[in-house]
C-alpha cells in the first residue's frame, strides 16, 4: 500500500484528508515517477530510471481526464512536470507554488528525514501547507462556496 508509512501520515495530515479519503480511488489517484523502488543513496532513494514517467505518465494521465489537482511530491516529480517552470532547486519550486496552482502543486517529500528543510522553511507550513488544504478541500467539495469554505461554513 502506497504512502502507509510515517511520510504518509504528515501528507494526508498535510491535505488534510482522512485515510478512507486518501485510498479512495475515485478521489485520488496515486502515481509514481517509477513503479520499481531503485534502492537507498547515501541520501535518501536513487532516483528514479529516467525512461520510465516519460514512456508511462502520458498513457496513465491520459485515462484520468478529470484530474484537478495533481500535487508533485519531490524534485523529480518537479522537473518532470514543471520542465519549463521548476526552480533552480526544490526549494525555489516549492517556494512558487502559487505560480503553479491550481492544477499543480510542489511540495517537499513529506519524510520525517525533511524536518530540518521545514526547520530553515518555515513558509512552507505557514504558506504552502495552508494553501493545499484549500485547493484539496476546494477540490473536494467543490460545490461549496469559497467564501463558505474561507469563512468554515
Amino acid at each position: 500500500m502506497p504512502w502507509n508509512d510515517p511520510s504518509g501520515v504528515t501528507l494526508r495530515r498535510w491535505l488534510d484528508v482522512t485515510d478512507d479519503q486518501f485510498y479512495d480511488p475515485t478521489l485520488f489517484a496515486i502515481l509514481p515517477m517509477d513503479f520499481y523502488y531503485p534502492g537507498k543513496a547515501a541520501h535518501g532513494d536513487l532516483p528514479p530510471r529516467p525512461d520510465v514517467a516519460p514512456r508511462w505518465h502520458p498513457r496513465l494521465l491520459a485515462e484520468l481526464p478529470h484530474v484537478r489537482l495533481t500535487v508533485l511530491i519531490g524534485r523529480h516529480a518537479q522537473k518532470h512536470h514543471l520542465p519549463e517552470s521548476a526552480g533552480a532547486n526544490l526549494t525555489d519550486t516549492v517556494r512558487a507554488f502559487r505560480d503553479h496552482l491550481p492544477d499543480r502543486m510542489p511540495l517537499v517529500h513529506p519524510s520525517p528525514l525533511n524536518f530540518r528543510w521545514q526547520t530553515r522553511n518555515p513558509w512552507f507550513a505557514e504558506e504552502a501547507i495552508p494553501a493545499l488544504r484549500a485547493r484539496v478541500h476546494a477540490v473536494l467539495q467543490p460545490d461549496i462556496d469559497p467564501a463558505d469554505r474561507e469563512a468554515g461554513v
